[in-house]
């Protein structure tokens, strides 16, 4: 699986909506938010431009939960804590990733404790 790098002081960029995807359509492999309907090439790149942003701050967000939950799991304060190793095997890391994304985790909740949201510049 591929690592990522947290990013702290990046803004976070506000998704466009995603439109609901239909069970029928989302089984369709040519199907994909209704982005094969658009035949105007301005209105199709604009489009596509909003999902890919969507999905970039979805994944980022996604990020941000996967490192909360790595600290938490890691506490020391926690009888059942988990070692960065037993994180790694579960989320499919690397122990030295695990290790980055429980300090991850850490910076984060401190933002939170210190009033500040993990958007917010550190």
């Amino acid at each position: 699986m591929a690592e990522h790098t947290p990013r702290r002081n990046e803004p976070r960029l506000r998704p466009a909506p995603l439109l609901f995807e239909p069970a029928e359509a989302a089984g369709d492999p040519e199907h994909f938010f209704d982005l094969e309907s658009i035949e105007d090439p301005q209105a199709l790149l604009a489009r596509a431009t909003e999902l890919t942003q969507a999905f970039r701050a979805a994944a980022d967000r996604a990020v941000e939960f996967q490192a909360v939950a790595a600290a938490q799991l890691a506490d020391p304060r926690r009888f059942d804590r988990l070692t960065p190793a037993d994180i790694a095997a579960r989320a499919e890391w690397t122990e030295d990733y695990a290790k980055k994304m429980v300090e991850f985790g850490r910076d984060l909740m401190r933002g939170d404790s210190e009033g500040r949201t993990p958007a917010d510049p550190l």
